[in-house]
């Protein structure tokens, strides 16, 4: 069977997430040991508003995706190492914060506490880039539900001189908004005139947004300090949708390393194509998608996708043993 590895980004967070995982899985504790007390902490013991920080939710949702990854693999050898030659990894994605994890599974980031250190300092970066003088966040983002077109054509009818734009392509349904949030009150205005769903998202700030350029511009500086290897598997960008090595073809590794960063900080300001990823896989014979990390949400998108794509997920145990039972029947 040909699948697809999808990685959870940040908003599918909650609280008690990875404590199964540690608790059963050897693979999934050394993972969690590997990131410290203190997210272990934040994972296990943190309140719900605590997870929404931006700089505890990122390292947290980055290690409990992580450890489900390595779990999922101890499982399959536990119940039937014979289930791996059956299996072609065809690419990875990861949505936003997910892309990390993904970097990580296909070697890009060679260990869990380089990644950790990465999406720290990410997370920090992202929340203060959304900060006002005051000290307060200035953005936020919204769920709209129908064609796309419809609702960037509304996008364009209230920006005006705010930040305002679409900023992930989840479904052919639903299109998130990201902006200043007297921007987002003319667009739900417009939206409900329009008969467009429109959705507020519990998120710190506006997200993959042109507000996140300070981000950006901070986390490429800092990914230029790090040694990522080219990945050893085909991993689908969110900025492109496609594979994220095209265009780096025959440069050294000095040079894929600088390529990825630069890549991966413009990564935190561009749009996510997740749709168009999704379609990609599809393209490339992906016949199911396994997501790990917390929730289902990804799982969820992808069946507005494409309705009899089979779509798994790895988030605790009875998750983890039913993916593999699944696989193994459909071996």
């Amino acid at each position: 069977m040909k699948i697809g590895l999808i990685f959870a980004g940040q908003g599918a967070q909650y609280p008690g997430m990875g404590k199964e995982l540690y608790d059963n899985s050897k693979k999934a504790r050394e993972i969690m040991e590997l990131a410290g007390e203190q997210v272990k902490e934040w994972c296990f013991e943190g309140t719900k508003d605590m997870l929404k920080q931006t700089h505890i939710t990122q390292p947290c949702v980055y290690t409990v995706t992580m450890a489900a990854y390595e779990a999922f693999f101890e499982e399959i050898r536990k119940q039937d190492e014979t289930l791996l030659d059956s299996l072609e990894i065809v690419g990875l994605a990861g949505f936003s914060l997910g892309e990390y994890a993904a970097l990580t599974a296909a070697g890009t980031i060679t260990d869990i506490r380089q990644g950790m250190e990465i999406v720290t300092n990410r997370g920090t970066w992202m929340n203060e880039a959304g900060l006002g003088a005051d000290g307060v966040q200035r953005g936020s983002m919204i769920a709209a539900f129908g064609e796309r077109q419809a609702i960037l054509d509304c996008v364009d009818a209230v920006k005006g001189d705010g930040i305002l734009q679409g900023v992930n392509f989840n479904s052919p349904v639903q299109t998130v908004v990201a902006g200043d949030k007297e921007a987002l009150e003319r667009f739900r205005t417009e939206a409900k005139a329009r008969k467009i769903k429109a959705i507020p998202l519990s998120v710190g700030t506006a997200f993959h947004s042109e507000m996140m350029a300070p981000a950006a511009a901070k986390l490429q500086d800092f990914l230029m300090g790090f040694d990522l290897k080219a990945p050893n598997k085909k991993v689908y960008s969110d900025v492109t949708a496609e594979d994220m090595m095209k265009g780096a073809e025959g440069l050294d590794q000095a040079s894929v390393s600088k390529y990825i960063a630069g890549l991966m900080g413009k990564q935190a300001m561009s749009p996510v194509y997740w749709q168009e990823i999704i379609e990609n896989m599809m393209a490339d014979g992906v016949q199911c998608v396994i997501e790990f990390g917390p929730g289902t949400t990804l799982c969820g998108i992808v069946k507005k996708i494409n309705e009899g794509l089979l779509a798994l997920n790895v988030q605790d145990m009875e998750s983890l043993q039913n993916t593999v039972k699944t696989l193994i029947e459909n071996k």
